[in-house]
């Protein structure tokens, strides 16, 4: 595996970090203040100085996937499955609570939803905990097509719910699980830009609302943002790209 260093050159992660021209040039980076002499709180603080000038991301690729603690098993598969839509996967025991099945369910997009359960748990719908370090909320996505009648079927169940909130950049629908955690079901109101993703489209608006001194990301600022990112990445024969009437 390589990584490059500073000046774009290819190297072993092994060589960087032997490499002596590297150390000292890290080291000459450490605050004069932490170069006192040794035997002293300096040399802690050298040391971790050193340390954040040569550590190194763990860099994440995704979501790999989200477990709750579910109450029986039936309960959790007809929630995901039977309400959410979520084909049920597989099941095997919790590795390392062999009192609790583990259940795993699709949400979609091939990543993982799984649940712990134990038959001798009893259903509780008090809302879920949102104190700091806690899950306020899980969202999911749909296509403006199922959105459309989201709010009919959860009725159907009584279900109850927020009814549809105007987010911006998306429409979002609220109600609880079972078990009393908030479930969140978005729609985008855009596509992305072929070769981009949502999330690329909604940097290049947060920049555009800033830039405007607006409040909150709009659909203006959607467009716009999708026409830039267009013109970026897709070329033309046209000298002259700026907006024309034909008629």
């Amino acid at each position: 595996m390589e990584s490059r260093s500073e000046e774009g050159c290819r190297r072993s992660p092994k060589d960087a970090a032997e490499d002596p021209a590297r150390l000292t040039h890290d080291r000459d980076q450490l605050p004069a203040a932490a170069e006192r002499g040794p035997g002293t709180d300096a040399d802690a603080a050298v040391g971790v100085a050193f340390a954040a000038a040569t550590m190194r991301k763990i860099q994440s690729q995704g979501v790999h996937h989200i477990t709750l603690v579910g109450a029986d098993r039936r309960t959790s598969i007809d929630f995901w499955e039977g309400v959410l839509g979520m084909p049920f996967v597989f099941e095997q025991p919790n590795l390392d609570n062999e009192s609790e099945s583990h259940l795993y369910f699709d949400p979609g997009d091939g990543r993982l939803i799984t649940v712990f359960t134990n038959e001798q748990r009893t259903i509780d719908a008090t809302r879920t905990s949102t104190d700091q370090g806690c899950v306020h909320h899980i969202a999911f996505s749909l296509s403006q097509a199922t959105f459309a009648q989201t709010v009919e079927r959860l009725d159907e169940r009584g279900i109850r719910h927020s009814g549809v909130k105007d987010r911006g950049f998306m429409d979002s629908i609220y109600f609880e699980d079972p078990l009393g955690l908030l479930i969140e079901l978005a729609s985008y109101r855009f596509e992305p830009p072929f070769g981009h993703t949502h999330s690329d489209v909604l940097l290049e608006a947060h920049r555009l609302r800033e830039e405007r001194g607006d409040y909150n990301i709009a659909e203006i600022h959607l467009a716009d943002a999708i026409e830039l990112m267009t013109r970026r990445s897709r070329p033309s024969l046209s000298q002259d790209r700026s907006p024309k009437n034909p008629y």
